[in-house]
């Protein structure tokens, strides 16, 4: 390898070497045509000028240039050694008093020319070596409006131009701004902007030129405008598809020398349903969480969920003394603390298998690691699940919740967050009344706190769903879509929050922040047991969420994909509330966040309820344990009554 290397840099010298000798009489013939310098002068001026250039494309590196990846930075170096190569040669003319032309352009001229004869070259090899990656296929290449004129733009379509057999063809070009019209790129026009996609499409269809794929070359396009792209499209039966991300087109994707395999060619990504989720970007406090975070021994409980590992994984970003990971499944820890570990190798971490239910566990280990910030993420989540298994939810969530509370306070915690849920809200499931009871249980304690100045801040957190999580639409709509349907949905009616799972973790830790201390700009509702709930926006009819995964996948709704209504599940309510008419939701300064104030009741009293419960569960007695719920509960409208356990 060493000795092809050297060779082929002792080729450039020589090649370049001929280029110097080939450009002094060309130039000389430019600049003085009537004139012509005697035959001897040729003897030293050939070598010199040789050596000229050679001597001023030593810093420039440029016998080590690649011809073949020739760009601009080489271009711009050939010049350069072209100007440097002129200079010199003239100075030593006048130095030694030779025959020089009589013409003071004459250095520029020189430099023009040796800058031409150097860049022919490169620019040649550039060419004759572009579209020969990947393999040959006798399948043409489909035509593909463009939506992007920026970097992802001309990175994709020069990624397509070094292809042997490109899928795609670009045709047109949408812009995200209207002042771009008229212009092109790489010689493409740019018909419109993405908000014209309608008429682009109208108009090119009459021409018989409707392209069978629109490509998003940018991640910018999100949202409603988003939206209204892909109904423009899916009118005229045109799929969308996004780009290869910028780092799999650029140069670094590929070593030089390397040529594409056939797994290289680009390759285009679905659009995400999380595209579509037109939610502005909410600015958070980063100092204030890196002060609440940096240094500090956390512990996150279920961290091999959905929401804990987000936690998990931003809590390690922060800078925490140390980082405990407690969950009681073996597989989904291992993967979060697999992942931490490659991504925050200086992080200090320990993977702890336990049972929020197990009192004398979670005691020893509160008490051995001595955690100064909690975030309690453990629960069970899946309604009908608990309602299959209602003990096991009021076990875990409420039981459960109170075992970490408690041993989190003796173990002199300063501040646990809980995670809660929308469907604490006058719940219809075990799993939402269970998680109101642990609310009811946080809120006293906190008001305990905050009554006395000192001890434990506990703040809560309610929000709604978050795409993507466990046991979600979602994940089981990308399912039965891999399967080729029927798409699942219980209602034609149901309608759910939702929020990208980065988003719904970024403004729990904000709410941490105006939680955990007596703050000026703190809402005075949080004195009052006050919990905070995540602005979640509007809320979505899963039915429509359910055709645009079907349309994402570029399939028709109810022709290529059947959606199949199955009838509400025990437990499940058409529409999930963020607050009940007795906690009218009030505004905080803090963009995202809301704060409630459900009723509350004494610390002690709550925990000798969750107490009786848990035994109650413990024993079998469902319906004893669904009656006591039902009593501390009393908007618990339950509608199943079994009591099984």
């Amino acid at each position: 390898m060493a000795a092809s290397a050297r060779d082929r840099i002792l080729l450039n010298l020589g090649l370049d070497a001929l280029v110097a000798a080939l450009a002094l009489p060309a130039a000389v013939w430019l600049a003085v045509p009537g004139s012509w310098p005697p035959g001897l002068w040729w003897l030293g001026a050939v070598p010199g000028a040789v050596a000229a250039l050679l001597l001023a494309g030593l810093p420039l590196r440029l016998p080590q240039q690649y011809w073949r990846f020739a760009s601009l930075p080489e271009l711009l170096a050939s010049s350069g050694a072209a100007t440097g190569g002129a200079v010199l040669f003239w100075m030593g003319l006048y130095l030694i008093d030779a025959w020089h032309p009589r013409n003071i352009g004459f250095p520029v001229i020189h430099a023009l020319v040796l800058a031409a004869l150097l860049a022919a070259p490169r620019i040649a090899a550039r060419l004759q070596h572009a579209g020969r990656a990947g393999p040959l296929s006798e399948t043409p290449a489909q035509p593909a409006l463009l939506v992007g004129a920026g970097e992802g733009a001309d990175l994709f379509i020069r990624a397509l131009a070094q292809e042997r057999s490109p899928a795609y063809r670009v045709v047109g070009i949408l812009s995200q701004r209207a002042r771009q019209l008229g212009r092109r790129i790489h010689g493409l026009p740019i018909l419109g902007t993405a908000e014209d996609t309608a008429s682009v499409l109208d108009a090119m269809r009459e021409d018989g030129r409707l392209p069978a794929q629109i490509i998003l070359a940018t991640p910018n396009l999100q949202g409603a405008a988003l939206q209204r792209l892909l109904d423009a499209a899916d009118r005229h039966g045109v799929p969308v598809k996004r780009a290869p991300r910028l780092t799999a087109l650029g140069p670094a994707s590929r070593r030089p020398g390397e040529r594409a395999e056939p797994e290289q060619r680009v390759r285009l990504r679905p659009v995400e349903i999380e595209d579509l989720l037109d939610r502005p970007q909410v600015p958070l406090d980063r100092e204030g969480m890196a002060r609440l975070v940096q240094g500090k021994r956390v512990l996150v409980t279920g961290a091999g969920g959905t929401i804990g590992g987000e936690l998990a994984r931003q809590v390690a970003a922060l800078g925490p003394a140390s980082l405990t990971l407690l969950d009681h499944g073996e597989y989904v820890l291992y993967e979060i603390d697999l992942e931490l570990r490659e991504r925050h190798p200086a992080v200090p971490r320990r993977a702890v298998l336990a049972d929020v239910r197990d009192a004398e566990r979670i005691g020893r280990l509160f008490a051995e690691i001595r955690p100064e910030l909690v975030f309690h993420a453990a629960a069970l989540k899946h309604v009908p699940m608990v309602e299959n298994d209602p003990m096991e939810g009021l076990l875990t969530n409420a039981a459960g919740t109170r075992v970490v509370a408690d041993a989190a306070r003796a173990a002199g915690c300063s501040l646990m967050v809980f995670i809660s849920t929308d469907k604490a809200v006058n719940p219809t499931s075990v799993m939402g009344a269970s998680k109101r009871l642990a609310e009811m249980y946080c809120q006293a304690l906190d008001r305990m706190a905050r009554a006395s100045g000192a001890g434990m801040r506990l703040v809560t957190v309610r929000f709604g769903n978050v795409l993507g999580s466990t046991g979600s639409v979602v994940p089981l709509f990308r399912r039965q879509l891999e399967r080729g349907g029927p798409l699942t949905v219980t209602h034609p009616d149901m309608r759910r929050y939702f929020m990208t799972v980065r988003e719904a973790v970024g403004l729990v830790l904000q709410a941490s922040v105006v939680g955990a201390t007596d703050r000026a700009d703190q809402p005075k509702e949080l004195r009052e047991g006050g919990i905070f709930v995540l602005d979640m926006g509007e809320p979505v009819k899963i039915v429509d969420l359910a055709r645009r995964m079907i349309r994402l996948a570029g399939l028709r709704p109810e022709e290529d994909v059947e959606i199949r209504f199955t009838g509400l599940r025990p437990g499940e309510k058409l529409f999930e509330e963020l607050f009940h008419g007795q906690e009218p939701p009030q505004p905080t300064n803090f963009a995202g966040l809301l704060v409630a104030v459900p009723r509350t009741t004494d610390a002690g009293e709550m925990g000798r309820a969750i107490d009786e419960i848990a035994a109650l569960a413990g024993r079998g007695d469902g319906a004893a344990a669904l009656a006591r719920l039902s009593a501390l509960v009393p908007e618990f409208a339950h509608e199943d009554g079994t009591g099984g356990g």
